[in-house]
């Protein structure tokens, strides 16, 4: 049986990720495309790591980086950004897209060790959502806002990235160190920050270190993570709990 289930409703990206398996860049595993929504908790049964909304494997990727072993549970996620971000139409929680409540179902009946996730640096308000019901789970929560810059992109992709642990009680770790030689900041810009994403989707030649060059203009490509970033964050966590000999 399979240990690693992917959820992607986007045909596309879904495509992309059994090209992935096949190129042996990703844990083979099963890829679910229906709607998150549609998935029940007894479906998860024996899986070691969940990846929902798994886009182009930029977790998965970023778990690798960061030397977590295939053994150890986890589950990642980055909800839709869109109902909060500026490239949205900021419906908000009002959003069809706004698909926090249909993962934190499936969290509460499967209780996962170890839940990472990202979102837009602009949804604020989703985050205190988020955490509040972690936390109401009897989860310990962590957050960090680190931008893709942070690790030598040209690009800022300003993102909020978070970590529930069930397993302990109070989370405090130290800022990531990230960067070359520890420093975490920005870096020279190739495109100006407030350029509409269009114009700068066809100058960014990478969305990210470890993703395809041609992105081209697909949904992949908007939604997906930098996964040195999610790196940094995975390590900085792991060092908090102590876990980097492991890793």
């Amino acid at each position: 049986m399979s240990t690693v289930y992917y959820n992607e409703i986007d045909p596309y990206c879904a495509a992309w990720l059994q090209n992935l398996m096949d190129a042996g860049q990703i844990p083979c595993g099963v890829i679910d495309t229906r709607s998150i929504e549609d998935v029940r908790p007894d479906e998860l049964a024996g899986f070691v790591q969940c990846h929902f909304f798994a886009g182009i494997a930029g977790w998965p990727l970023a778990l690798a980086l960061a030397g977590w072993p295939s053994d150890r549970p986890v589950w990642t996620g980055s909800c839709p950004c869109q109902p909060f971000s500026a490239a949205g139409k900021g419906a908000g929680f009002a959003d069809e897209r706004h698909l926090w409540p249909a993962w934190q179902h499936l969290i509460n009946q499967c209780r996962p060790a170890v839940v990472f996730g990202e979102q837009s640096a602009k949804a604020l308000e989703w985050l205190r959502l988020v955490a509040s019901d972690l936390e109401g789970m009897g989860y310990a929560v962590g957050c960090r806002p680190i931008e893709a810059a942070c690790v030598g992109a040209k690009h800022k992709r300003d993102r909020i990235w978070f970590v529930a642990d069930a397993e302990r009680d109070k989370q405090s770790w130290e800022e990531p160190r990230i960067g070359p030689a520890g420093r975490v900041g920005r870096f020279e810009q190739s495109v100006p920050w407030d350029t509409d994403w269009k114009s700068a989707l066809r100058s960014i030649r990478a969305m990210g270190y470890g993703i395809a060059r041609c992105v081209g203009g697909t949904d992949a490509a908007r939604n997906a993570i930098v996964p040195q970033v999610a790196q940094a964050f995975i390590e900085s966590y792991a060092e908090s709990r102590g876990l980097t000999g492991s890793l």
